[in-house]
């Protein structure tokens, strides 16, 4: 049986460089509603999980948080690192199928952005993430809403080299799996946003047009406790 996300890096790697100008709603959507839900940043030291073309990353290092971003996609992170601003970001190569490479209660903050979807096991990223937040750490948490795979959606892009239609790969998971995954890894869920597009968002990105009104994104607020002796 053929991994659904086996051909995730190459996809990725084949996107970066059109990835910022591709006119895609989803990140559109979703970028604000992150910076929302994170707040005030100055002085956080905070890891960035998936960054992909940095679009959270370089934010947070310019607001003053302390950043490490990690991805697997080599095109996605030359991208990152060619932007204004990014010598004050730390950008690794990293696999999310794989443990952390960092310390037990290493960051305040852990942000995520549209990666969930292209994850086999979200309980070992979960688990990973919280390992990694320090005690009263927060992450923030996108995904492209499940009710998108309803309407036959998934990440996806035009191969500008070949006029190809290309689908990375992505595993439809529930909104139940995402809180079980959360719950069940040790998290606090502080906040859990649904957002669709309305008629201005569609009069600026018109390629969500058919999803007017149709929830695109799910956003996660996650606290870490205290450690109790």
């Amino acid at each position: 049986m053929t991994d659904p996300v086996s051909s995730v890096r190459i996809g990725y790697d084949r996107w970066a460089t059109v990835y910022d100008h591709d006119a895609n709603p989803l990140p559109a959507l979703e970028s604000p509603r992150v910076r929302e839900a994170i707040g005030n940043a100055n002085n956080l030291t905070t890891l960035d999980l998936g960054c992909g073309t940095g679009r959270h990353a370089l934010w947070l290092a310019e607001c003053g948080a302390n950043v490490t971003a990690i991805d697997f996609s080599e095109g996605m992170l030359l991208e990152a690192r060619r932007k204004p601003g990014a010598e004050a970001v730390d950008f690794l190569s990293h696999d999310l199928h794989k443990p952390l490479p960092f310390a037990n209660d290493s960051f305040d903050l852990v942000v995520s952005g549209l990666v969930l979807e292209h994850l086999r096991d979200l309980q070992a990223f979960f688990s990973e993430t919280h390992r990694v937040l320090k005690p009263n750490g927060r992450a923030i948490v996108s995904a492209m809403h499940p009710a998108m795979f309803l309407r036959g959606s998934q990440a996806r892009f035009t191969d500008p080299s070949s006029g190809n239609l290309v689908q990375p790969g992505s595993i439809p998971h529930s909104i139940g799996a995402f809180v079980m995954a959360t719950v069940t890894a040790g998290f606090t869920l502080s906040g859990l946003d649904e957002f669709s597009p309305d008629q201005e968002f569609v009069a600026q990105y018109p390629r969500a047009a058919k999803y007017l009104d149709w929830p695109m994104l799910i956003v996660f607020s996650l606290n870490r406790s205290a450690d109790v002796a």
